[in-house]
């Protein structure tokens, strides 16, 4: 098992970050954008009641259903494409090693 994966983030100025993410912390993808002070709200604090971390997954990583707080929270998001993803949604695991995400206007 891998202590820490990588993830890549475009910000929004198509800038990309590589990043190291714990696997072993419970952390989630809007947590790791704050810790490298990428420009990620998360108002909430990763409630799913806000939209202010969303992202685009812009890999062909495979993700967990979203769940109905998710899927509400895009319902009523601005700039909702159909690969958004609430990054406080996204818990940082191994499956995820590799995946690429931009960040939401």
């Amino acid at each position: 098992m891998k202590d820490t994966i990588q993830v890549t983030i475009i910000d929004r100025e198509g800038k990309e970050h590589l990043l190291d993410a714990p696997t072993d912390m419970n952390m989630n993808i809007m947590e790791i954008c704050k810790s490298y002070e990428l420009p990620v709200e998360g108002t909430c604090g990763g409630m799913a009641l806000c939209a202010s971390c969303q992202v685009y997954l812009e890999s062909d990583t495979q993700l967990p259903e979203q769940n109905d707080s998710e899927l509400a929270m895009l319902d009523q998001a601005f700039h909702v494409r159909d690969n958004s993803r609430l990054g406080c949604q996204i818990r940082i695991t191994e499956e995820i090693d590799g995946m690429v995400l931009r960040l939401a206007p």
